[in-house]
């Protein structure tokens, strides 16, 4: 950077010796000398920039590998390369020694968090708000004063005659202008505030939209979340039902050598055995995916390399459904972006029926306008008059009558009555919608609660059925085909239980987009 000044103010100082070289000493070369300055700050202050933005631009194409630029194909490539175990976002601290390839283990809470700052659809709602944001500042910017510094150099031809120049407007050939610049506005809109009420209007709709993004989010992420723990369940009730598989076949050859069996039991337990070994390695495929598809929602660099807390068993109570019709009344984000919408759209008839009222605008500008950039100076058309002032004001106020527009403001007028019977017609439907779903997901959820307790009845009976057929099949006294079918409804049933209590903990989460957290 010290180096980019020094090479700025030896091209400065360069071209300040030839200015002067050829500026003289009398009182006009003083002058010119004088309004060169001028140009030269000017100079300067295009040099730097220029300067500044070649560097940026140079400094632009470079990536952090190598220096290079890296293209899509590259960077996929490398992203794919890099191992799972070794991959980490950039905001967590880097592990040392032991500990630099242990999974990170996530709580379902831990898994919300991370989906927001890597959720496109959620960061897509915050940015929407934080724009709306801006648009109500800006809004309330147009109701008050504003205040601008303009200058200008008018250089006119000269004729040699008269000294106003070619051009009769100006009155010499260097005219200069430095004003402040006071502006206000008055219209309908100003003291109605309509303008900036309906940006505040959007300004809630957009956060509405924002609360609705992070509650779908939500429930995106606990499906995903507890999709991956059912697998893992699955996974483990698979692997459990390829080792008694493989302790039916071996308890059936044994009785076969002894002559207590027939070989159609062996063989029908190698069939059994068979489909156990087929139906792990298709539980451990559902896993692996499980596990991809909630790994993308939760890491910026596709990191697998994490666990995920097993709180299944741990089923959260269920409000009443008074208590829910509550929360929902309370804190219902649809219905706040469209009494939102509402809200926005009557102001926008106000904003079109300002159209047709006249405005007021006034402008102050304070400061000079002279042959001179100075306080005090000669004029050119009146030289004689010696060195008069040049700082002063002058007002301009302006009335504008809307007259005719063919029919424009009538059209955005009907436009915004279009609008505003949409947005009534959306608030009733919202309505109607949330009151449907409220009941429709308060339903669900207390359904599937009702089911848990008789899905865990029906898994410990049907363990317990496995081990007594298991031993009745050792003394003869049950069939092949019993203990195939105790073992079958033990592992259906483990798999409901853990599904069950999947979907009680998703019917949750889908009636919390309505009522909030409980």
């Amino acid at each position: 950077m010290q180096n980019r000044w020094n090479e700025i103010m030896q091209c400065k100082r360069a071209f300040e010796a030839f200015v002067f070289k050829f500026s003289g000493n009398g009182s006009r070369q003083r002058l010119e000398a004088f309004r060169t300055r001028w140009v030269l700050v000017a100079f300067t202050l295009t040099l730097t920039l220029g300067l500044m933005g070649f560097r940026a631009f140079a400094a632009e194409g470079k990536s952090a590998v190598g220096g290079q630029r890296v293209s899509d194909a590259q960077l996929l490539t490398t992203l794919a390369s890099t191992p799972a175990s070794k991959a980490a976002p950039p905001q967590e601290p880097a592990a040392t020694g032991a500990s630099a390839n242990a999974p990170l283990t996530l709580t379902l809470q831990d898994a919300l968090e991370r989906a927001e700052k890597y959720s496109p659809q959620f960061q897509g709602a915050v940015t929407a708000t934080k724009m709306a944001r801006a648009n109500v500042v800006q809004a309330r910017s147009t109701l008050l004063p504003s205040v601008d510094y303009t200058t200008q150099e008018l250089l006119t031809q000269g004729n040699g005659i008269v000294p106003s120049g070619r051009f009769v407007t100006n009155d010499g050939v260097h005219v200069y202008r430095a004003w402040g610049v006071f502006h206000q506005n008055f219209s309908a809109d100003t003291f109605t505030l309509a303008g900036y009420r309906a940006a505040t209007a959007a300004e809630d709709m957009a956060r509405a939209q924002q609360e609705i993004a992070q509650r779908g989010l939500n429930v995106v992420v606990t499906q995903a979340y507890y999709a991956l723990v059912v697998a893992e369940r699955g996974y483990a009730t698979a692997q459990q039902a390829l080792t008694q598989a493989a302790e039916s076949l071996k308890t059936s050859q044994e009785l076969e050598q002894g002559g207590e069996v027939a070989h159609s039991d062996v063989i029908t337990f190698q069939v059994q055995y068979n489909q156990s070994r087929q139906a792990f390695q298709e539980v451990k495929l559902a896993m692996a995916n499980a596990r991809l598809a909630l790994a993308v929602m939760l890491f910026p660099d596709f990191n697998q390399n994490f666990n995920v807390v097993d709180d299944l068993d741990t089923t959260p109570p269920l409000p009443t459904l008074a208590d829910a019709t509550k929360m929902a009344e309370a804190s219902n984000p649809d219905i706040r972006a469209a009494m939102a919408a509402l809200r926005q759209s009557r102001y926008g008839v106000s904003q079109a029926k300002a159209a047709f009222l006249p405005t007021l605008s006034f402008d102050v500008d304070y400061g000079i306008e002279a042959n001179a950039f100075a306080l005090r100076s000669r004029t050119s058309a009146f030289p004689e008059a010696g060195r008069l002032p040049n700082l002063g004001f002058f007002v301009t106020a302006t009335l504008n009558v809307p007259v005719w527009h063919w029919g424009a403001n009538i059209s955005k007028l009907r436009q915004a009555r279009y609008q505003k019977q949409q947005a009534q017609i959306d608030l009733s439907y919202a309505q109607r919608q949330v009151l449907k779903n409220l009941y429709s997901y308060y339903n669900e959820a207390r359904t599937s609660q009702a089911e848990l307790a008789d899905m865990q009845n029906s898994a410990s009976l049907a363990a317990e059925g496995l081990r007594l057929n298991t031993l009745r099949y050792k003394s003869g006294d049950a069939t092949v085909l019993d203990v195939l079918n105790a073992q079958t409804t033990l592992t259906q049933a483990r798999n409901s239980y853990a599904a069950g209590l999947a979907r009680y903990r998703v019917a949750l989460a889908n009636l919390q987009t309505l009522t909030g957290s409980f």
